[in-house]
């Protein structure tokens, strides 16, 4: 799939356009293998690159859960990313939620879903990301590590920034990757719990 791409495609560049690249996976991969989960959330499926890295990373730690949320598979992308998947026979640990993010994981949190790491790739509109980042923060467990993908994009440096800066969240290193583009957060642990009279600011112009 590196080399080739999927078997289906929306246009003629959007495999290289849209999905993460190799080396990138091969940085996420090595990252979560470090951490060992047992579960992992990931927003964002499209042609399935992340998916199948957090996927090998889970075999080879004996993880066993990875929930991915996706309302566009079946519409935009027609189940490339999904087939990738059960092709490589990791729909044993994996489950596909086609829905909005944003609507899923305040169902997730009420349902008391744990999870040890979180693959955030969905929308990059800045309230979209702030609501899923709100949102994991009661999913992934204190102490686990939320990755970002395009965090040169605007919308989600800002949203990430204000969880570092009044949150407590802290960069994590992640080796070999392409340079500014994911960014790995560990969450506190204990959970940090700001005061409704104060606010670092955090967006950019600040």
């Amino acid at each position: 799939m590196a080399f080739d791409g999927p078997p289906r495609v929306r246009a003629a560049d959007d495999f290289a356009t849209v999905t993460l690249p190799e080396r990138d996976c091969d940085a996420l991969r090595d990252l979560l293998i470090a951490e060992r989960p047992a579960t992992v959330i990931e927003i964002g499926l499209a042609y399935g690159s992340s998916a199948l890295a957090i996927g090998e990373a889970l075999i080879s730690v004996g993880g066993d859960r990875h929930v991915i949320l996706d309302p566009f598979q079946d519409s935009e992308f027609r189940d490339a990313g999904w087939d990738v998947i059960r092709s490589a026979r990791l729909d044993c640990v994996a489950t596909l939620l086609r829905e909005r993010s944003q609507i899923a994981l305040p169902r997730l949190a009420a349902e008391g879903m744990s999870a040890d790491a979180a693959f955030v790739d969905g929308s990059h509109v800045f309230h979209n990301v702030f609501v899923d980042l709100y949102y994991l923060q009661t999913i992934v467990r204190p102490g686990g590590l939320i990755v970002l993908d395009d965090h040169w994009w605007p919308g989600v440096a800002t949203a990430a920034r204000y969880f570092e800066t009044n949150l407590g969240w802290r960069p994590y290193a992640v080796a070999n990757g392409t340079p500014g583009r994911l960014r790995a957060l560990r969450l506190p642990d204990p959970p940090v719990q700001p005061s409704f009279k104060e606010l670092t600011p955090f967006w950019p112009a600040a």
